[in-house]
């Protein structure tokens, strides 16, 4: 098997999974402004294997330090982070100049997926689930705003970038945070510049869209916002431009829940506006405290859904991707099963490539519908057969 930096690239749904360290890529799910995101698994000893994912920064970025800095920067602080409600991180590693953050696998979907998935199918998302999902992210908004670092020093942690793309419910009815990537602690390497704005500008709060310094509070706000869109189903700040929608944030209206559906209770209400308010100090003070509101909400329905509850809802609901997702991985295994076999019989082949070479390679597999390896190999054959 010839490996290297080049074979990291190629369209992984083709391959089957292609070695990254200690690591098989299986699948890419995503690509971001700054990183990758792969479906991974890792082996070890005596047929030892964890799926995981792979966040593993962009190729072109990987040489320039702020990116780098910042990358690394996410690690550290996410590794600090073990919580149930949190997606927990398993290794910051480099292979040769990619590097990488390992973090746990979760087999769900994120509410950016799931609250339209009920849409089109025509089923009304319940509220205590909405209520039930937002009380686990305020325990984990929580645990992360109050960690310490290993001397009892408050890291004073802020999210920031609490959307229904980073709230993921996994099948078996447990709700994770993910991406702390633009989190912020004081006293962190690379801090961000006086007036700079990260995040989804829709779910910002007033102070992050001025720019000014943060706290816990913002991400209740964030909160509040994404609870909002659950239960009504409208986008709470919009605008034709990013300055309208910020002016929207920090300057608009905001319109109780019941406005858009008048079957919500004044009670549920309530707890969301408080969220909401503009001014942090009339605010929640803690997560915590929001969620002491929620879990009282939940307590007084008639119906108080457990995490089991929540699993047989989702699979109902992505009842026709689950046997997709599952046959994809299935064969994913057999692939690797059988590439394990091939280079028992045979001997490894390590190859460095430059980076011209690479993309000639790659664009000459590419036209000819072949992976990298595959290439390498009929180039290799050729050459012993005529030279």
């Amino acid at each position: 098997m010839i490996t290297s930096r080049a074979l990291t690239q190629p369209l992984l749904q083709r391959t089957g999974g292609l070695r990254f360290g200690k690591y098989v890529l299986l699948d890419r799910l995503a690509v971001g402004g700054m990183a990758e995101i792969f479906l991974a698994r890792q082996e070890g000893l005596e047929g030892f294997e964890k799926t995981v994912v792979i966040k593993r920064i962009r190729p072109h970025l990987s040489k320039q330090k702020s990116f780098v800095q910042m990358f690394l920067d996410e690690a550290r602080l996410a590794a600090q982070l073990n919580h149930p409600n949190i997606v927990q991180i398993h290794e910051l590693g480099q292979v040769d100049d990619s590097y990488f953050i390992a973090m746990e696998y979760v087999f769900g979907r994120d509410m950016a997926r799931i609250i339209p998935k009920a849409e089109r199918m025509g089923i009304g998302f319940p509220l205590v689930y909405a209520l039930k999902i937002a009380s686990s992210v305020c325990e984990g908004l929580h645990y992360a705003h109050e960690r310490s670092d290993a001397w009892g020093n408050p890291l004073h942690i802020v999210h920031r970038d609490v959307t229904p793309e980073n709230v993921f419910v996994s099948f078996d009815g447990t709700v994770k945070i993910l991406d702390f990537g633009i989190a912020k602690a004081r006293g962190q390497t690379g801090e961000t510049t006086a007036g700079e704005i990260k995040g989804k500008l829709s779910y910002m709060s007033p102070e992050q869209a001025l720019g000014m310094p943060l706290d816990c509070r913002s991400d209740i706000f964030s909160l509040g916002v994404v609870l909002y869109e659950w239960l009504t189903g409208f986008r709470l700040f919009t605008g034709d431009s990013e300055v309208a929608v910020l002016r929207s944030v920090s300057e608009g209206k905001i319109y109780g829940p019941s406005y858009f559906k008048p079957d919500i209770p004044p009670a549920v209400e309530a707890v969301v506006m408080r969220a909401l308010e503009k001014d942090r100090d009339r605010r929640y003070p803690s997560a915590q405290e929001m969620q002491r509101d929620l879990d009282h909400l939940l307590g007084e329905s008639e119906f108080r859904p457990s995490s089991m509850h929540l699993a047989n809802f989702l699979k109902q609901l992505f009842s026709d991707e689950l046997e997709a997702e599952r046959a994809r991985l299935t064969r994913a295994s057999e692939t690797l099963s059988g590439e394990a076999g091939a280079a028992r019989r045979g001997r490894a082949l390590r190859l460095h490539l430059d980076e011209a070479d690479r993309r000639a390679l790659e664009a000459v597999a590419e036209r000819n519908g072949l992976t990298l390896e595959e290439l390498a190999r009929d180039v290799l054959s050729g050459w012993l057969k005529y030279r």
